[in-house]
């Protein structure tokens, strides 16, 4: 058999033997799918850079600027990364248009980041039927951790029913008479805070929950629904609101005087885009959770991870919010991406990019909590697992407690 039989032989085996099995490539060999050459990888991603989530388009910008500076230092084994970020206005209908034009038009090798659980689910099944990966989900639905169902799929962060357990172990252990109300978004993954919330209260589910609200993005306002939470006789509010409309929550609990114990998402706990809108001085003493370390806090001044991350911000971000768990969030998912290629070596095929993604093994990132690592496998897509909770003190984020878990 001639050099180059052998080498469609290979080929054929290892696409063969399936989406983990991990056979070498013959030395010198390459392999490239769509949109990987020896020149670039073409990645591509959906942003809310208009409409209510607007805030939360940060991240993108933050992604665009660190794969520049990857550019900058020669790529990823000598490949520059292309990052090509439409703005879908959190609408999963344009959502599905845009990674459309992505895949068809402009050839990416995977999608990357796309922000938003209702928008990620809607092109889920599309890109999971045509075996293109949706890696590293900006959504935290339960969905993006199942790779039983949706093996070219993996989320980021923790999903939410991990956050909201998280958050009911802080209460049975502080608040163990608490009358508990759940502020959330109308839609599938909102109601996983609701599902999360009860499975993790258990029998004293319906002792405790005292009242839940839900609201539609479409709302102007959820005002409406603090006022019916305070009538209900709360004491612990779990705010998940979305970032718009959690502000608009702080606003209006400071109008009304009222002041539970007041647990945000960790999705809205970005000073800048939250609770400097809300108005500061009404959101000292919330409490929330992170698996990041806080940029403005002095802990973290001499960490080397944190220095890596402030030479960036000074040379490719240099007007970013230094408080945001958006740019922190942003860097971080990027980081993790470019060790995944890295990993890649010369086979930029899509069963590799999942290959790879799938077997990532105590990966330290520069703005993860000291002893948290990403370890993943083919039967465990959790990317960030764990938390640290957290209290808002009028400047920053101060952590308190021990690493946390589901």
């Amino acid at each position: 058999m001639g050099t180059s039989l052998r080498t469609h032989a290979v080929r054929a085996a290892i696409l063969a033997a399936g989406l983990f099995v991990t056979a070498p490539l013959l030395a010198g060999d390459r392999q490239y799918g769509p949109g990987a050459s020896d020149a670039g990888i073409k990645i591509g991603q959906t942003m809310p850079y208009s409409g209510p989530l607007s805030a939360s388009s940060v991240i993108g910008k933050v992604q665009a600027a660190y794969f520049r500076m990857i550019n900058d230092r020669g790529g990823v084994n000598g490949r520059r990364i292309i990052l090509i970020s439409y703005d879908d206005a959190a609408t999963p209908s344009k959502t599905v248009e845009q990674v459309r034009k992505l895949i068809e038009s402009d050839e990416v090798l995977f999608t990357f980041e796309t922000l938003g659980n209702a928008s990620n689910i809607a092109v889920q099944k599309y890109l999971n039927d045509r075996k293109i990966p949706q890696l590293f989900v900006a959504g935290r639905s339960t969905r993006f951790e199942d790779p039983a169902n949706f093996p070219w799929t993996m989320g980021f962060a923790p999903n939410l029913r991990t956050e909201i357990r998280v958050y009911a172990r802080f209460i049975l252990d502080n608040h163990p008479n608490a009358k508990i109300g759940l502020l959330y978004q109308n839609d599938e993954t909102g109601r996983d805070y609701l599902t999360g919330l009860k499975d993790a209260l258990g029998a004293r589910a319906g002792e405790l929950i005292v009242s839940d609200a839900s609201y539609d993005v479409s709302d102007p306002t959820v005002d409406s629904q603090v006022v019916r939470l305070k009538a209900a006789g709360v004491d612990v509010l779990i705010n998940m609101a979305a970032s718009k409309f959690a502000a608009q929550v702080i606003r209006k609990m400071a109008e009304l005087d009222w002041k539970p114990v007041h647990l945000l998402g960790v999705g809205s706990s970005s000073i800048d885009a939250v609770l400097i809108p809300a108005g500061i001085e009404n959101a000292k003493g919330i409490i929330s959770a992170s698996s990041f370390k806080e940029a403005a806090d002095p802990t973290w001044r001499d960490d080397e991870g944190m220095k890596r991350w402030s030479a960036f911000m000074d040379g490719y971000y240099p007007g970013g919010d230094r408080k945001s768990i958006f740019t922190v969030y942003g860097y971080s998912a990027a980081e993790l991406l470019v060790q995944v290629l890295q990993q890649c070596g010369d086979d930029l095929s899509r069963e590799n990019i999942m290959r790879q993604a799938a077997s990532l093994k105590n990966v330290k990132l520069d703005l993860l909590l000291p002893g948290l690592s990403v370890n993943t496998s083919p039967t465990d897509y959790r990317v960030v697992k764990e938390f640290r909770m957290m209290r808002f003190t009028g400047d920053r984020w101060e952590a308190f407690g021990p690493i946390v878990a589901d």
